[in-house]
C-alpha cells in the first residue's frame, strides 16, 4: 500500500471550513475552556495528563463545580494519568499529588464529578496517559496542554502549545465513546473518592488495559472517494500503532513541504529514515523546536542543578548532530531549523504539516518514547481542496514569530560550552552506555 493510499483511506469526518476555529494563544485557550464549561448543557469529557492544583487549576475545577451546581443533570468527567495525580512535582520532596486535592474538593462541594487515572503501564518510566482533547456538548477542544498556571497563562510565565476548536458533533462523540471504552475497565480506578487501590495490586489489570489499547481505535465513517475538508482522529499505543503509520505516511507522500514542530528534538529511527529519504527526494523540510531555555527542565545557572535539567543540552546536542550530517541540506535552503525562543517562557508545540493539504495536531512529542511508550492520540486535518488554508498558515505564521531560522551548526555552539554538572551527567551517560536507553524514555 502506498503512503497516499494509506492516508486516503483513513476513516475521518467531513467538517466545513468554518466548524475549526484556531485558537491563538494560552489566553485564548484559557478563556475558552471556561467559556464552554459555563455553557455547557450535556456533558463535558476533559482528558488531559494533569489538572494541577494550582490557581488555574482550581480556576477550571471551580467552574466544573459550578456548572455541575447550575445544572445537576450535566455529566462531567476528567481523566488524567494514573501515575502522574498520585505523586508531587519533580524535585519538590514528598507531596501528596493531585489526587488528595480531588478527594477534598468532591467533599467540600458534595457533587458527583468523576475523576478517572489511568495507568499506561505499571511504571510511570515505560508509559503515561498521553492522550489529549477536552469535549463539552458538541465541540471539541483539542491541544497539548495540560491545565495548570503556565500551560493557561495565569500569572506571567505561558508554555506556548497548539490551540483548536472542533465544532462537529461526530467527531465530539466519537471521542466521548473512546474514553467511555477506556474506562470501563477495572484499571481505571477512580481519584475523587479514598481508599484508593494500590499500583500493585493493579499490575494484571494494568497490562490486560495496555492490550485492548492496542486493538481500539475511533468509530469513524469511511473515506468517501472526492471528498472535501475533513478529521481523521488517530489512537496510537505501542510499536507500529495506527498513528505512528500515518506519522510516516504524512512524510513518505510529501512531494514538496513537510514541517515538523517539537519542543524535544529526539526522533526515532524511522521518522529520521523518512525524513532523509523526504530531502533526498527534494522536499523542502522545515524544523521548528524549542530553545533550550524554552525547554521544561531547563535549569538557570545558579539555581540548584538536578539530573533532569541535563535534558535540553541533550536534545540541542541531537539536534546540532542531525544538522552537522545535513549542512548541504541546510547550506542550499532545502532544510530550515528554527529555533523558538521568547525569553522567560517556555514551548510545547507539536504536529506535522505536508504539502498544502495534510496538518497533524497531536499530544505525540515524535520522539522514541512517544512512538513506544505513551497512549497517544492526535487529529488529522486533510484539505485536499484547500478550504482550509488562511488558518493554517495564520497558525504558521504565529509559530515562526519566535522562531528565527538559524543555522543550528554554528548557532548552537559546542558541547564544551555547557555547564560543567551537563558535561560530567553527558559523559558518564556515554561511557555507561546507558545514552540510548535514555533517549528511548525520555
Amino acid at each position: 500500500m502506498t503512503p497516499e493510499t494509506l492516508l486516503a483511506g483513513l476513516p475521518g469526518y467531513a467538517l466545513a471550513p468554518g466548524s475549526i476555529q484556531v485558537l491563538a494563544d494560552a489566553k485564548a485557550y484559557h478563556a475558552c475552556l471556561l467559556e464552554q464549561i459555563r455553557a455547557a448543557t450535556r456533558r463535558i469529557v476533559i482528558v488531559a495528563l494533569y489538572l494541577q492544583q494550582d490557581e488555574a487549576g482550581q480556576e477550571v475545577l471551580d467552574a466544573l463545580y459550578q456548572a455541575k451546581a447550575a445544572r445537576p443533570g450535566l455529566d462531567i468527567t476528567i481523566v488524567v494519568d494514573w501515575f502522574r495525580a498520585r505523586r508531587g512535582l519533580l524535585g519538590a520532596g514528598r507531596q501528596p499529588g493531585n489526587a488528595a486535592w480531588y478527594q477534598a474538593q468532591r467533599q467540600q462541594h458534595g457533587l458527583d464529578i468523576v475523576i478517572h487515572g489511568v495507568p499506561v503501564q505499571t511504571r510511570e518510566l515505560f508509559g503515561v496517559l498521553h492522550l489529549k482533547g477536552s469535549i463539552i456538548d458538541d465541540c471539541v477542544i483539542y491541544t497539548g496542554a495540560s491545565l495548570n498556571n503556565v500551560y493557561l497563562h495565569r500569572f506571567d510565565r505561558y508554555r506556548l502549545d497548539r490551540y483548536h476548536l472542533f465544532h462537529s458533533p461526530a467527531l465530539a462523540d466519537a471521542m466521548v465513546d473512546l474514553v467511555r471504552r477506556l474506562l470501563h475497565h477495572t484499571a481505571t480506578p477512580r481519584l475523587d473518592l479514598p481508599a484508593q487501590p494500590s499500583t500493585r495490586s493493579l499490575r494484571s489489570d494494568i497490562r490486560r488495559l495496555r492490550a485492548r489499547l492496542r486493538r481500539m481505535a475511533y468509530d469513524a465513517p469511511a473515506s468517501v472517494p472526492g471528498q472535501g475538508l475533513r478529521v481523521i482522529p488517530l489512537l496510537g499505543v505501542g510499536r507500529g500503532n495506527p498513528l505512528n503509520r500515518a506519522v510516516c505516511a504524512l512524510l513518505a507522500a510529501a512531494r514538496r513541504q513537510v514541517i515538523i514542530s517539537t519542543p524535544y528534538f529526539n526522533p526515532p529511527r524511522v521518522l529520521m529514515r523518512e525524513l532523509d529519504h523526504a530531502l533526498e527526494r527534494g522536499v523542502r523540510v522545515e524544523l521548528i523546536v524549542g530553545d533550550r531555555t524554552a525547554n521544561d527542565f531547563y535549569i538557570a545557572p545558579g539555581e540548584p542543578f538536578s539530573a533532569s535539567g541535563a535534558l535540553p543540552y541533550l536534545y540541542e546536542d541531537n539536534l546540532r548532530a542531525f544538522a552537522r550530517r545535513r549542512h548541504a541540506a541546510i547550506a542550499s535552503g532545502q532544510l530550515q531549523v528554527r529555533i523558538w525562543n521568547d525569553p522567560g517562557h517556555t514551548f510545547h508545540a507539536k504536529g506535522v504539516w505536508v504539502d498544502q493539504r495534510y496538518s497533524l495536531l497531536t499530544g505525540n512529542n515524535l520522539n522514541p518514547r512517544g512512538f513506544n511508550l505513551d497512549l497517544e492520540n492526535g487529529l488529522l486535518i486533510d484539505d485536499p481542496h484547500g478550504e482550509w488554508q488562511v488558518p493554517r498558515e495564520a497558525e504558521l505564521a504565529a509559530l515562526r514569530r519566535h522562531a528565527p531560522q538559524i543555522d543550528p551548526v554554528q548557532a548552537l555552539g559546542s558541547k564544551a560550552e555547557h555547564p560543567k554538572e551537563v558535561r560530567t551527567l553527558l559523559r558518564r551517560l556515554r561511557f555507561s552506555r546507558l545514552e540510548p536507553l535514555i533517549k528511548r524514555v525520555l
